[in-house]
This record gives C-alpha cells, structure tokens and sequence, in this order.
C-alpha cells in the first residue's frame, strides 16, 4: 500500500523566549496493525455509522489528510479507552552510554505519565506502562551511524534502529502484548533539547519492521530533558510523552511554524513544556472520553440554550458544546477551570475554538478565540503562551462570528463553573 507522509516542524521555546523544533510524522493506514482487528485498535468515540442528532457535528477532512481533527478518528492509530500496554524499551548506544539506571531514566515519565492520562480520560483510560528489560538496551551501533537528527526520515536510520531494537530485546520481550511502544534514550543521545528537539513519533505505520509477527506500527521515541537547568523536569518533563503518544492515538500537532499561538497552553498537543494542561473537549470526544451523550450539536438555526459543565469536573453532564459550519469546520465550546490536569488556568471560563478537519497536523487545525485580544494575558508561569491564557469569554460576553450570523453568548455561572450559553445561528 502506497503510504502517504509529511514531516512537521515542531516550535519549542527556550524558557521563555527561544524556539526550538521536534518534528511527528503521521502515516494513516487503512487495514489493522498489530495484534488486534481494525475496529478494536481504533481511537475515539463509536463507529463512522453513528447517525442522529451528532451526525452535522461530526465533521471530516479530505482522504489526503494524515492527522485529520475529523470525528471519528481514522483507522490505524492505538485504541484510546480500555487497557492500553505500552513497552518502554530504555536505550542506549557505545557513543552515549547510559549515564545512571535505566530504570531511572524510565522514572522520568511514570507513574505521572499514566496518571495524566487517567485524570484527563475519567479513567476510560487505563495505561500501563512495562519494562521487562530493567536494564539499558546496548544499539550494536553507535548512536552517529542511524543519522537521526531534526527531520530525519524514517528510512534508512529510524528503520535500521527499529530493527537492532527489536533484535536486542529477543527474546526479552513478545511485542504481540503490546499496543504502543516508547523508546527512551538515554538523554545524552543527541542535542540537548533546549537546542533541538528530536522526540518523534511514527503512527499507524504497518511498513515498519515486523517483530514476533506484528508491525511495530505505534513507536514513540523520546530524547533528552526539557530541562532548564533547575530540574524542573522532574516534575513536568514528563509530558513530553504524553504529547508524543498522542499521536499514536491519532491526535494532531496544534501548534504551527510560529509556535503555540493558535491554541496556547490549552491542549497538551499545542504546548506540553512548562505547567501541566490538559487536552481540549473535541479532542476528549475524539478520543472516547466523552460520551456522545455529552456533547450538545448545534446544527439548527435560531437559538440553542444549555448547560455547560467545566471540562475538569468528574461525571456526566454536558461538557462540549459544537456548532457545524460545514462538513468539515465548526465552533467547539466548553468550560475550563484550575481542575484536573488544568493546573495553571488563571482565568476560569467559556473557551471558544474553531475545528477544521481538513488541515494537517502542525498546520493550525484548531485555532482559539481571544476573549482580550492584545491583552497579554494572565498568566506569569513559565513557558505557557501568556496572550491566550485570558482568552476565555467571561458571563456577559459574546463571541461573534458576523461571516456565519453566529453569537455564541455567555449567561451567569454557578459556583461549581456550569455556565449558562446561547447559541444564536440566524
């Protein structure tokens, strides 16, 4: 099968200010991979045959589009609900020894990798995370002879490091009970990540090399520390995993060339350096953790008033609101406050976003709107993009869009952050 793929540049900052750049390649498939059936593996919510009053809302992109924010997720990517066993292979290399325990290095990133998943999926999640090799996985290479730097393709040296991989670990480990696998290199691998980011991942890819049988389709590979030099990555280095294995769940990138400034620090897929955040509400939908029961479509004209909860909040309720332009775009609305994995939202409220299905990962697929534009924000943390850390609409605020007659206005808010909306579609 022909496959199709494109390498994104991925900004990062120097904290605060300098950008840096990882790169995500995302090959769609169309037939199963792994160990289980296509329907068993795929991410998100349901069957493409869900019809009803969600159908207008459930909008998708062009075939040619390899991370689409199209609802339901396409085939190919690691389930996203149930148990989920990932293989956490520790590596190192005869020109980059392992500097300490590998089982160190694998402490970097759980528990709190499986916990941020648990906060952020209600629990529909369960990750587990195994290391049957405790120690580090010598490469019969060196780490110079795969080539691997900032947008490296998969062939020759991510296919040759895949393969001494896999040798390496027979017959430690049967890739058959596995669903994802994250490769940590031991962090002196490559440039320090405050000058370039190598964390990478390849999705969905069924060419790759083939292991006790199964394709290892589903690989994160994770380098360096995102660390400043004051060890704050202890506490939220981690993430960088989280973002990568998003991928594998068939999440795109939301930042682009410029960096976070089309969605900031409000999903974990436009920015995971600095304070702890979660993922928008359309993305918990695509992912199965919402229920569609949860979510109100607001494909009608005239007025549509609800009930929305806060993202955070445990149980059901409505907690994503969406209005349909067309077969592919809309607006998605839902309540954030400092709950969950939000820990550094310093203004609590309405966050109005617009989905388009039919742009690329890395391209700008999501883009906020700024309730105080040119404000320069709220926020004083550390690398979190400051301008659209106010954007949320407060009570008394409308979000207009005069191109498609819509007003999107906020009613007054209970003490547990369920805000009144009107939706207004003339």
């Amino acid at each position: 099968m022909q496959l199709s793929r494109e390498w994104i540049s991925r900004p990062r900052r120097r904290p605060v200010f300098a950008a840096l750049a990882a790169l995500v390649l995302a090959v769609t498939v169309t037939a199963s991979t792994g160990r289980l059936t296509a329907d068993s593996r795929a991410a998100g919510p349901g069957s493409p045959g869900r019809a009803g009053a969600l159908a207008p809302c459930m909008i998708s992109g062009t075939m040619g589009i390899q991370m689409s924010e199209g609802v339901p997720t396409k085939p190919g990517y690691a389930r996203s609900t149930g148990i989920v066993r990932a293989l956490n292979l520790m590596v190192d290399f005869s020109d980059a020894r392992g500097q300490g325990r590998a089982t160190d290095r694998l402490g970097e990133f759980f528990p709190q990798t499986q916990e941020w998943f648990r906060t952020s999926s209600y629990g529909r999640l369960d990750y587990q995370a195994h290391a049957p090799i405790k120690s580090w996985l010598r490469m019969p290479r060196s780490f110079a002879s795969y080539g691997i730097e900032r947008g490296a393709p998969f062939d020759p040296g991510y296919r040759q490091l895949v393969e001494d991989i896999v040798e390496a670990a027979d017959p430690d480990v049967d890739f058959r009970e596995y669903d994802l696998v994250n490769v940590l290199m031991t962090p002196n691998a490559g440039p320090s990540a405050l000058d370039t980011v190598l964390s990478v991942t390849f999705a969905g890819n069924h060419e790759a090399p083939v292991a006790d049988g199964v394709p290892v389709s589903n690989a994160s590979f994770v380098y360096s520390r995102q660390d400043d030099g004051s060890g704050s990555y202890r506490e939220t280095g981690y993430r960088v995993l989280p973002h990568e294995n998003g991928h594998i769940f068939g999440l795109p990138d939301l930042y682009t060339s410029d960096g976070g400034g089309a969605v900031g620090h409000w999903d974990i897929m436009s920015e995971d350096w600095g304070a702890n955040n979660d993922l928008l509400g359309w993305h918990k939908w695509k992912l199965g953790w919402l229920d569609d029961e949860q979510i109100s479509c607001a494909a009608a004209h005239g007025t549509t008033n609800l009930s929305l909860k806060p993202l955070a909040a445990k149980g059901g309720g409505t907690k994503l609101a969406f209005v349909p332009l067309d077969e592919r775009t809309g607006y998605a609305i839902e309540v954030r406050t400092r709950g969950g994995n939000d820990e550094a939202v310093c203004k609590p409220g309405v966050l109005v976003y617009r989905v388009d299905a039919d742009i690329d990962t890395g391209h700008g697929p999501v883009t906020v709107s700024d309730s105080s534009r040119d404000s320069g924000g709220c926020t004083r943390r550390p690398n979190v993009h400051a301008e659209l850390s106010d954007a949320p609409y407060a009570s008394g605020q409308t979000f207009t869009d005069e191109e498609h007659d819509l007003r999107i206005s906020v009613g007054p808010a209970k003490k547990d952050g369920t805000h009144s909306i009107h939706i207004t579609r003339t």
